[in-house]
C-alpha cells in the first residue's frame, strides 16, 4: 500500500510544481501528496494573479491552477504562465466533471484536468505524466468535450472577448499530415493510426511530431481541439 512516507529513486526526475488554489487546505494536502511522491512543490500561491508570479520567478515544469480563484481566475493564469514559461506545464483544477472552463483551458493550452477529489496516486502520476509532454485527458475524452463546446454558443464565464482560439493556418502540413491531424482528432491512437494508414506505429510517431512542431502544439489534447476548431473534423464524426 503507497503511504505519504513512500520514497522514490534518487535517480528519477523530480518535476518542480507551483499549486495556486484560493483554499489553504487543498493547496496544503497536495503540496505533502506531491513531496511524498518525489516532486517537488517551489511556491504556492492563492489565486491566478500570485501564480502568475510564482511561475514567472520560479519557471515550473508543472503549473496546478484551480480555476475558480479571486483577483484572477485560473484561466487566465493558465494563458499567461503559458506565454511567460513556455516549457511549464499546465493542469486545471476543477470541482465539475467536463466543466465549460476546461475546454477553454485546452483551447489555452493548458495539457488536461483533474477533479479535486482526485486520489494521491492519480495526483502524482497526472504532473509526472505533462511533465513528460504527454496530455493528461485521452484523446477519446478530450474529444467528447470539445464537441460538447467546441462549436455550440460559448459560455459566458468560459469565454471572453479576447479569449484565445486555435485556428492555426494548416497550410505547412503535408497532405499525410493533414489526414493524421484529422484522425488525431477523432481520438484515435498512435496504434489506431498506424493500423488505420497501413503504417508501422514509428511512422506514425514521426508524423505526429512533425505536425507538433509545425503547428506549434503542445499534445494530443490541444491537437483535438486544433482538428475541430479548424473544421478539420466536425462534430458526430465517427471513428
Amino acid at each position: 500500500m503507497n503511504t505519504l512516507e513512500e520514497t522514490v529513486p534518487p535517480e528519477e526526475r523530480r518535476p518542480r510544481v507551483v499549486i495556486a488554489d484560493d483554499q489553504e487546505l487543498v493547496r496544503t494536502g497536495f503540496r505533502m501528496i506531491l513531496t511524498a511522491r518525489g516532486i517537488d512543490v517551489v511556491a504556492e500561491a492563492g489565486d491566478g494573479a500570485e501564480a502568475v508570479a510564482a511561475a514567472t520567478l520560479h519557471r515550473p515544469d508543472v503549473a496546478l491552477l484551480d480555476i475558480r480563484m479571486p483577483t484572477m481566475d485560473g484561466l487566465e493564469a493558465a494563458r499567461r504562465i503559458l506565454a511567460a514559461v513556455p516549457g511549464c506545464r499546465v493542469i486545471m483544477l476543477t470541482t465539475f466533471d467536463l466543466d465549460h472552463y476546461v475546454y477553454a483551458a485546452l483551447s489555452a493550452g493548458a495539457s488536461g484536468f483533474l477533479l479535486k477529489d482526485v486520489t494521491s496516486a492519480h495526483l502524482a502520476a497526472a504532473v509526472r505524466l505533462v511533465d513528460t509532454g504527454d496530455a493528461l485527458l485521452a484523446p477519446s475524452i478530450t474529444r467528447r468535450l470539445v464537441e460538447r463546446f467546441a462549436t455550440g454558443a460559448p459560455h459566458p464565464a468560459a469565454r471572453g472577448a479576447d479569449a484565445p482560439r486555435l485556428h492555426r493556418d494548416l497550410a505547412p502540413l503535408t497532405p499525410r499530415e493533414a489526414e493524421v491531424l484529422g484522425l488525431l482528432g477523432r481520438g484515435l491512437s498512435n496504434g489506431e493510426l498506424a493500423v488505420e494508414l497501413t503504417l508501422s506505429e514509428s511512422t506514425v510517431k514521426t508524423h505526429v511530431a512533425r505536425i507538433f512542431a509545425k503547428l506549434n502544439l503542445r499534445d494530443r489534447a490541444q491537437a483535438v481541439v486544433l482538428a475541430y476548431e479548424t473544421g478539420l473534423v466536425a462534430p458526430g464524426t465517427n471513428d
